[in-house]
């Protein structure tokens, strides 16, 4: 079976969950004897032909000179390249910028999309991209043959709104076992005596809010704020605290065994996406054996339920900072609860092998 992989600016991954899934996955699928090809953007760091068996293919992608109209059409040149390639599926990873190019699809391969999470949502954007958003939205929904959504809260969604099917693949990660202090030392930071955060730096995950909770405490505890920083919001946000010594952008990482080994040692792991679906950073710090403090909305309780402390403003983020022992039986039930997930429902293989079966039953 030939499998390609669209949506994504490629792989390895150097920028973000869909890519660390499109990585995953095309890896596992060649294991499997699936053909892959994924497709990467012309300027990615990885410019060979094929890696660890899996076809790339570079298009040519101008987002660097003019910003996001470039992914529309670097979106456009993967699918016209996919039009010559003969496969069996195409399997989209988000949909933003190429719904509308649907009706140059390839007519003979199946189409299956991951719906991702709600993007019209967010508030970073202005109302007429929000209404484009939508559109999007709807025509992924009836131009593709199937979806796939990686949250219930997902799949719930687009049953109610487009009374579609979908079928429920999560994201994935790998229990994290590869502990090591030497991370610490490159931060000059002690084990279990800081706290962090790692996501885009966009208003609705709930950055600021958190950071408003971290000078509220008054904890001179360093606090990790592991994301891009050179962005309006970015420059935003580092203004706004910079008066706080103990608050520390560190921009972006992509190392995950430097991630995995912050998220392990770190005091109290905030996670405050409000919008999407099953969090890739937050599988992730839930296989580091973080102790999460969470957003509290549908998202991350249908991943979390119990085992997570949450928040829903800046008051609850001081709160938990000043009053959590991290050291606490109960908390350290939540962390074996999470990790027991992990290896049941979101390891890695388990995911692959449920796409594998997504991509056999669609061919039927």
């Amino acid at each position: 079976m030939k499998i390609s992989i669209i949506g994504t600016r490629g792989i390895p991954n150097y920028y973000g969950g869909f890519e660390q899934c499109a990585e995953y996955l095309a890896l596992g699928l060649i294991k499997q004897g699936f053909e892959v090809i994924v497709y990467n953007s012309h300027n990615h760091p990885y410019q060979e032909k094929q890696w660890n068996g899996v076809q790339i293919v570079h298009c040519y992608d101008p987002e660097d000179r003019l910003g996001t109209a470039g992914q529309f059409i670097y979106d456009l040149n993967c699918i016209l390249d996919v039009r010559k390639q003969n496969c069996d599926i195409v399997l989209q990873l988000g949909y933003t910028s190429s719904s509308i190019w649907s009706w140059l699809m390839p007519r003979k391969a199946v189409i299956t999309t991951n719906m991702d999470g709600l993007e019209w949502k967010r508030t970073k954007y202005s109302k007429l991209v929000k209404k484009f958003l939508e559109y999007a939205e709807y025509l992924a929904v009836k131009c593709s043959d199937h979806l796939i959504s990686d949250s219930i809260g997902i799949q719930n969604y687009l049953k109610n709104k487009y009374n579609v099917s979908s079928t429920y693949i999560a994201y994935g990660a790998t229990l994290f076992e590869n502990n090591r202090t030497d991370v610490l030392e490159k931060y000059k930071l002690s084990a279990f005596n800081f706290d962090m955060l790692i996501a885009r730096l966009e208003p609705e995950n709930s950055i600021e809010i958190i950071l408003e909770g971290v000078s509220k405490s008054d904890l001179k505890n360093p606090f990790l704020v592991i994301g891009n920083y050179e962005t309006s919001y970015g420059t935003y946000l580092k203004t706004k605290f910079s008066n706080y010594s103990q608050i520390q952008f560190l921009g972006s990482i992509y190392d995950i065994d430097i991630l995995n080994n912050l998220r392990f040692y770190s005091r109290i792991y905030f996670h405050g996406h409000t919008v999407g679906g099953t969090n890739p950073s937050l599988l992730e710090a839930m296989a580091s054996n973080s102790l999460i403090c969470a957003n509290y909305n549908d998202f991350n309780k249908y991943i979390l339920g119990d085992d997570a402390i949450y928040f829903l403003d800046a008051d609850d983020v001081a709160n938990h900072l000043i009053s959590t022992d991290y050291h606490l039986e109960w908390f350290q039930e939540m962390l074996a609860n999470n990790k027991r997930k992990i290896i049941d429902f979101y390891d890695w293989k388990i995911i692959i092998d449920q796409y594998a079966n997504h991509f056999k039953d669609i061919l039927k």
